[in-house]
């Protein structure tokens, strides 16, 4: 208005018109290239789950041609909810749920039931590579998930977890040429900053360079509760003709202090406390350090097979000081507390090589995979237990002075020596037939395992015990693509872990102690055995996937009669998976699916909790996320996500159980322009009810008691990214 005010007061209508003439398409234009930038930043910001990614041996898969189920969580995603952690990602799974690890802040994931921890998470296909306890979303590309067992695909996993499904995180590479600045806030007082640069470069840009650093400090919604994390990577890679490579280092550092960690209970369930109520204490903290990276190249030998290798490191240190609550009396809260300090290095390494080769004739294809694998781990650490705690109360918590150090250590806490270190070794073939145009597809492979262990004395570091076990751990998948858009598939795969140490004795019930026949004996790897038929459909706007599962995971127990360890009890969990993604309309996105798990314990020792319920796996589990462009309004998005988790056994016995509980996610996004640059302005409120829950009862060593994890109360997050 002001320019042409000024037009006015210096010209004639005539003049005025034929200005207007001249400059009209010049403001159509600008008005073109403006929808265009804030169209393409839209397109860039979209959250998108899709079908296929890694899948461990068989490479870079699409959904369709695969037997297994595999869903990949994009960057946008992890960039438009401004997770804390991994499982913050993954709360958008329908078939994932997370809780803790017992007395730490590292995450458990819950696949089909059985769990995955965070040292037994992928990074780019390498197991031993992912920080352990905690890992910062912001160093990744991808989240990839397989349902399933996949000793076969990625070779047993060295932490021993991993039955129901595998996790795979894929760093982030430069893929076009981008520099991205963000500003965020989480409530209470938590705020953050993040630079992303990435740039192609080179004659044919074949050379990439990806640089993103994130820094995040402050308090978040719990009570007092502080995190900080501080995070660099940085990924170059090469791609020109048959050579391909990359090189992928890391640094994160994350503080957290404060942390409410999970509540142990007795007999009863107690109500919830206020949801942001912190029962931890201010000396409570967990420091991580970690360096990580990998290197990988390819080699295109000619058109039909492709040699690769890839390798992969960790150094990591955690000083962790615990304070964890036992609750004494559900009605009141009355508590009591405990606390313990425990100092850890982990030093790892990972490698494999191969070689895929691909073949056509006689009206048939082959696509044949062999390699070999190895992964060490060497574990430090030390503790300090205390056994005098502190009174304290789950819905009036006190502050208490930190517990007389010293009560029970074990190891040097001041120089950590191993405690435990483990290789894991392979090596693998498979042969994956095609027929009618590759419209059948019938996979058959095997996998050599080694598993070998060797544990110390905390006293001393003395060699205290060994074990050396191999296993063989086939796979077999078939695929059938009767019509475009239409894929069913069936597998049958194994787990496999490293079996347990018998113990030397057993409670007798009477406040005495019987001997272990075998007490001290290792017993061979663990399999469990995986049956899986499903199907794929993609039509158009819609990509749908249905699978039904049966796992039958052995269980060890000393047998009552005989008094001899063994792995005697099964936990067979049968289940139902229904995913579904896509844009019905335009401007319209959903990610939803449902899940219904059916976990028994059969063959129990004794014949005592035979038919239960397994502790924490919930019956049903259902997502849904949606974005919705408004279409008159494109600059402005609005989100949203709904959490169901169905009932879920809080014992073995099944005289507890933990209530279904909803909870809903709102949120919107907005593009403006500042010049011709896009600038997103996201904000984001979770669990928008402040509902008040006990998330997960899922309790991996049952020995300590039923232990009980609360559900995050309601979050504020905001952040405004510009991206030249």
């Amino acid at each position: 208005m002001v320019a042409i005010r000024g037009i006015v007061r210096g010209t004639s209508l005539l003049t005025l018109g034929a200005t207007l003439a001249v400059a009209g398409p010049a403001f159509a234009q600008d008005a073109a290239d403006s929808e265009s930038i804030v169209v393409t930043a839209q397109r860039n910001n979209q959250t998108k789950v899709t079908g296929g990614g890694n899948v461990g041996v068989f490479g870079t898969k699409a959904a369709e041609d695969i037997p297994f189920n595999i869903r990949s969580y994009n960057e946008a995603l992890i960039l438009n909810q401004q997770p804390d952690t991994l499982g913050e990602v993954l709360e958008n799974d329908p078939t994932v749920r997370t809780t803790l690890g017992f007395g730490i802040a590292g995450e458990v994931f819950v696949i089909r039931g059985f769990e995955l921890d965070a040292s037994d998470v992928g990074f780019d296909g390498l197991y031993g590579i992912t920080p352990r306890q905690l890992v910062a979303p912001e160093l990744f590309s991808s989240v990839q998930v397989i349902n399933g067992a996949s000793a076969f695909l990625n070779g047993a996993a060295p932490g021993g977890s991993g039955i129901g499904g595998s996790v795979n995180l894929i760093p982030k590479m430069a893929e076009r040429d981008m520099t991205r600045a963000t500003l965020g806030y989480t409530s209470a007082a938590h705020f953050s900053g993040a630079v992303d640069v990435a740039r192609r470069f080179g004659a044919n840009g074949e050379w990439g360079l990806r640089v993103n650093g994130s820094a995040r400090r402050g308090d978040i919604a719990i009570n007092d509760e502080f995190h900080s994390s501080y995070v660099l990577g940085a990924t170059l890679d090469y791609n020109n003709g048959p050579l391909r490579s990359s090189l992928n280092l890391n640094y994160q550092r994350l503080n957290q202090s404060y942390w409410r960690g999970q509540v142990g209970i007795g007999a009863v369930i107690p109500r919830v406390p206020d949801a942001d109520t912190n029962y931890s204490q201010p000396w409570s903290q967990i420091l991580t350090k970690d360096f990580f990276g990998t290197f990988s190249l390819e080699y295109d030998v000619s058109e039909e097979a492709m040699v690769y290798a890839k390798v992969g490191a960790r150094d990591g240190r955690e000083d962790q000081t615990t304070a964890s609550i036992t609750v004494l009396d559900a009605v009141t809260g009355a508590a009591t507390g405990a606390g313990s300090y425990v100092p850890r290095e982990d030093n790892n390494e990972s490698a494999t090589a191969g070689i895929r080769i691909k073949l056509e004739g006689g009206g048939m294809s082959h696509e044949v995979n062999a390699g070999v694998a190895v992964s060490w781990q060497v574990n430090r650490n030390a503790y300090d237990f205390d056994f005098i705690g502190y009174a304290t109360n789950l819905y009036d918590p006190v502050v208490a002075p930190r517990p007389i150090p010293n009560q029970f250590v074990g190891g040097d806490l001041d120089n950590v020596f191993p405690i435990g270190r483990t290789r894991v070794s392979s090596a693998f073939f498979s042969d994956t037939l095609g027929l009618w145009d590759d419209r059948i597809l019938i996979t058959g492979g095997l996998r050599l395992q080694e598993i070998k262990t060797t544990s110390y004395s905390y006293a001393d570091g003395s060699r205290t015990g060994g074990y050396k076990e191999s296993a063989i751990t086939p796979v077999v998948g078939l695929v059938i693509k009767p019509v475009e858009g239409l894929s069913i598939y069936g597998n049958r795969i194994e787990g496999l872990l490293a079996g347990s140490t018998a113990p030397p004795t057993i409670d007798d019930g009477q406040g005495g102690f019987l001997p272990v026949v075998n007490g001290g004996a290792v017993l061979p790897p663990v399999k469990s055995t995986q049956y899986e038929v499903g199907g794929k459909l993609n039509f158009g706007r819609f990509n749908a996937g249905l699978a039904l599962f049966r796992i039958d995971k052995p269980n060890s127990f000393v047998d009552p009669v005989t008094l001899i360890y063994g792995n005697y009890g099964v936990q067979r969990n049968r289940g139902i998976e229904l995913t579904l993604d896509g844009e019905p309309v335009d401007g319209l996105r959903i990610i939803t699916g449902l899940t219904i798990n059916d976990a028994k314990l059969r063959r129990t020792e004794g014949g005592i909790n035979q038919g239960n319920d397994a502790i924490g796996v919930p019956e049903v589990l259902a997502n849904a996320n949606v974005e919705w462009d408004l279409p008159f309004l494109p600059e402005l998005t609005l989100v949203g996500r709904v959490v169901y988790t169905g009932k879920q056994a809080a014992n073995a016995t099944n005289t507890l159980e933990l209530d279904s509980w909803t909870r809903f996610d709102l949120g919107a996004r907005y593009v403006a322009l500042v010049g011709e640059t896009p600038l997103t302005l996201r904000f984001n409120v979770d669990n928008v009810a402040d509902k008040r829950y006990w998330a997960s009862a899922y309790n991996v060593f049952s020995a300590f008691g039923t232990r009980l994890l609360q559900g995050g109360p309601r979050t504020f997050k905001a952040s405004a990214s510009i991206e030249f």
